[in-house]
């Protein structure tokens, strides 16, 4: 057994007895403090690198199937509230495996907190690490791939190391599986939500004017929250619906959610209908998975990237107004940029990579970005997106167009 980074006595480590482990594929044990739920779990090991909004993430489908790391030392520093909950559902769960943390969690000190992570943790049956050298698994990632993983917490310390080896060995990793099935809703429903706003909470959308469906694949309740603020009565179907069931809405428009997992696994169900739905000739847009499972349904491809992207830093140009823009990413599947089919075009690129990041589909409605434009890191320099989707429907109406207000963009 192996402790990386060794951790003073104030991380709360515990020397003579770990609580927790984490075991990779290839025979590696790290050891720390667990917290959070008690138990075994298996999933993708990846690194965030995000300093706010690590409940956001926990509660974000799209990682359901991964371990993260942060590599932000002190996480859980401000509690929790539901507030900042992203799985559609209060009770909902996002999927996550486990979660690895540089520093022990501290009494929460924000006007916000409602519950001690720990409580949190344990309340939604997510492990945790607690006194890693989330540095060296950082740098162990970017150097190797994000390794497949088993996360484990005992509070006596008892592990049967050989067992956790195989279960970590034998994990198939997410190349194949189809996980938005596991985070999608079970029955539609409505939203009409509205973003939160200091002091006054959230607001309710009160007088709709266009109807959008959102297939679900792992969708995030910002997101939701910025489709009502935008003027949609939305309605949020599970990922698993039919063409025509989704077409007999008679929507203005329709959403592709974000969510887990690999695209041309769940695209094999998706696809289909999202073919069904181009040809509408109704807006189509996708955020994440839906992106990537867009581009398919036009005769793109994807795969799987060596490091993934995760993180509230990530710079993106948009190349249909030259801005370039601070964006939130969650991503280990990308659009092969190379195998764009003709009248198909690139919008959005990473400029830390290269890779795609954005397509549109030449004399047709239809758009998608990789990135989260719902979220905040820029803190807005995405939410105009929602604008531009919500002017084709203005278009397609016959109505006046609204500014898509990018000036917060570099």
């Amino acid at each position: 057994m192996i402790h990386s980074g060794a951790p003073g006595a104030e991380d709360g480590w515990n020397e003579a007895r770990p609580t927790a482990l984490l075991v990779l594929a290839d025979g590696t044990v790290l050891s720390g403090s667990g917290l959070g739920a008690v138990g075994v779990a298996a999933g993708e090991v990846c690194f965030n690198t995000a300093m706010t909004g690590y409940q956001e993430i926990l509660t974000d489908p799209s990682y359901a199937g991964q371990i993260i790391t942060f590599t932000f030392p002190h996480i859980g520093n401000v509690g929790t509230t539901d507030e900042d909950i992203e799985t559609a559902s209060l009770a909902g769960a996002s999927g996550v495996r486990g979660a690895i943390l540089r520093a022990s969690v501290t009494e929460p000190s924000n006007y916000r907190a409602r519950t001690h992570l720990d409580d949190w943790l344990k309340n939604r049956g997510i492990i945790a690490l607690a006194g890693l050298d989330t540095r060296a698994l950082t740098g162990l990632i970017r150097e190797k791939g994000m390794p497949n993983a088993v996360i484990a917490h005992d509070p006596d310390g008892n592990f049967d190391i050989a067992a956790l080896k195989r279960q970590a060995a034998d994990w198939p990793g997410l190349i194949g599986m189809d996980l938005a099935k596991d985070v999608t809703c079970a029955q539609q429903y409505g939203w009409d939500e509205t973003p939160w706003v200091w002091n006054e909470g959230f607001g309710h959308q009160t007088a709709p004017r266009y109807r959008v469906v959102a297939l679900d694949f792992g969708i995030k309740r910002n997101i939701l929250r910025l489709l009502a603020a935008a003027g949609c009565d939305v309605t949020v179907l599970p990922a698993t619906s039919g063409a025509a069931e989704v077409l007999a809405h008679q929507a203005d428009g329709y959403f592709l959610s974000n969510g887990p997992g690999d695209p041309a696994a769940t695209g094999q169900y998706s696809v289909p209908v999202i073919r069904a739905l181009v040809e509408t000739g109704k807006p189509v847009f996708g955020i994440c998975l839906g992106h990537q499972m867009l581009a398919l349904a036009l005769g793109a491809t994807t795969s799987k990237m060596h490091q993934g992207h995760h993180g509230a830093n990530h710079p993106v140009k948009d190349f249909t107004t030259g801005k370039v823009e601070i964006v939130s990413m969650n991503h280990g599947f990308a659009v092969d940029r190379d195998s764009l089919p003709e009248g198909i075009e690139e919008t959005h690129v990473s400029l830390f990579d290269g890779s795609n990041c954005g397509i549109q589909l030449t004399g047709k409605p239809v758009f998608s970005v990789q990135h989260h434009p719902e979220a905040s890191p820029g803190p807005q320099d995405s939410h105009y997106l929602f604008t531009r989707f919500v002017n084709l429907i203005r278009a397609a109406r016959g109505e006046d167009l609204q500014p898509e207000r990018v000036s917060d963009a570099a």
